[in-house]
Parts: C-alpha cells; structure tokens; sequence
C-alpha cells in the first residue's frame, strides 16, 4: 500500500476511464495525486473519490493544448504539495470522424492531433522536469496506443501521432536520465472504457474480444495498474520503453482465430 508513499503525481486526463483509474490507484499506494481534467466536474469527482477513500487529492481543471495552463497546473501542485515526482501525460486521442483515411483525412484535425497528443506532452514533460530534478529525479509516464505500432484502414492521424509520443518518451529518457528523471510509455489495447462502451455497438465488444490472445478485454485499472508501477520505485532501472498492455492483441497473427478451429476439441 506504500509503493508511492508521500510522491505527488500529476495525472491529465483523471476525470474518467484510464486517467481516473490511474489516480485512485496512485493515492492507494500512497500518493498525492493532482486529477487534472478539462471538465471541472470530472475533475472534482475523482477527487472527491480520492478523498472518501481516505487519500488526498487536488482537483485542477487544465487545457493541455494551451501552453500556459500546463504551465499553471505544474506550479499549482507544487505549491500544494511542495514538490512533484511523478507526470502522467495522459490526454490525447482524435475524431474518428475527422481522422479517417489518408485522402480522406481532414487536415485540421491532424493538426490539432498533435497538439492534442505530441504538443501536450511534450509540454506537461518540459515544466514538469526542472521539479523533478530539484527534487532528485522522477517518472514520466506518457499514454501512446497499440496505434502506434500497426498500420489501420482508418485514424491515421491517431497512429502517427502516438508514434511521436514514443519517440519523444525515448529521447526524454535519454536527455533526462542523468537528472535520474525516467520516462517511459504506455500502449493500451481495447480497453472497455466509457468512451468505448459509448461509441461502439454491443455486438462490435464483443467481437473485438477475437482479436486478443487473452479471453476478454482490459479494464481501466489494468492499464492504471501499469502506470503505478512505472511511477514506483520498483521500476527505478526502465527507462525509455514502451509497456504494451494489449492482452496480445499485437502479438497474435490474424490468422490465428480462425486457425484455433482446427486444434482437436
């Protein structure tokens, strides 16, 4: 229950899904989480969820694509809890209606893409560092995607600009791990989070549960999960990598469903 005692974690994204599941579980382990979201209400519940649980928790409501308000919520925690160890540069995405095939793909939206995804955590990164250093090091946790490591017939906008984010968590870790600052990437799966349930037909789910290795699709805390230990001390020799947590979505050949028929019953 100790593994993040009295370190303060920054965590965009907090007001829902991966980003909520990600604080709760830091403050259980001992942290003092800020749950930053665009959406004050979001925001403030995850925080008062922290706070019935018996943690402590600042809820701050951020724009992760305008450079000062990435700015603000950094000096706004320090000046709560007095330091920062640990950034979680969770915010991204893209509008799949917009993101769509290469010829088909409004410009625009790549452009706010990265700023959405690339920008924001090249950012959050750049103010959170010098605390981290003042404070003998830290860990960066940047949420990419399974996106960023396969092609799609659609949101290429979304796989290229997730790739970036792997890239960057590569060149922070080398640029900062002398600082003993580390930083290190997520790349989730399917994961059965409100945004999904809300905009994916039932029957869809279910069938995506064919595309993995293991027999049903991650949950929030799974990826949550992931991302405490990447801030815990228990993770103090990886740095630079890439942790894909896709229920061996990436790993298994499109081939194989089909070809598990043919093992005898």
């Amino acid at each position: 229950m100790d593994r993040l005692k009295d370190k303060v974690a920054i965590i965009t994204g907090a007001g829902s899904g991966i980003g909520r599941a990600a604080a709760e579980l830091m403050s259980r382990e001992g942290a003092l989480v800020v749950a930053a979201d665009h959406d004050t209400a979001s925001a403030e519940r995850t925080a008062r969820l922290i706070g019935d649980a018996g943690g402590r928790a600042l809820a701050y409501t951020v724009d992760v694509m305008d450079d000062t308000s990435v700015g603000d919520m950094v000096e706004a925690s320090v000046r709560e809890f007095g330091r920062l160890d640990v950034l979680c540069n969770h915010v991204g995405g893209t509008n799949p209606r917009k993101d769509l095939d290469l010829l088909r793909l409004d410009m625009d939206e790549f452009t706010r893409a990265v700023d959405l995804n690339v920008r924001s955590t090249l950012t959050g990164s750049r103010y959170a560092i010098p605390h981290m250093a003042r404070s003998g090091g830290g860990s960066i946790v940047n949420t990419a995607s399974v996106a960023a490591l396969v092609g799609d017939v659609l949101q290429i906008s979304y796989g290229a600009v997730k790739a970036a984010v792997v890239s960057a968590t590569k060149s922070i870790a080398v640029q900062y791990g002398p600082q003993g600052i580390r930083c290190n990437a997520v790349a989730p799966g399917t994961v059965m989070t409100p945004a999904l349930l809300d905009n994916l037909p039932a029957e869809v789910i279910e069938s995506l549960k064919g595309y993995n290795s293991l027999p049903y699709l991650g949950a929030p805390e799974d990826i949550g999960h992931t991302m405490v230990f990447l801030a815990s001390d228990e993770s103090r020799y990886l740095t630079g990598q890439l942790l894909v947590v896709d229920g061996g979505m990436t790993s298994q050949s499109p081939a194989a469903p089909g070809r598990r028929a043919m093992l005898p019953a």
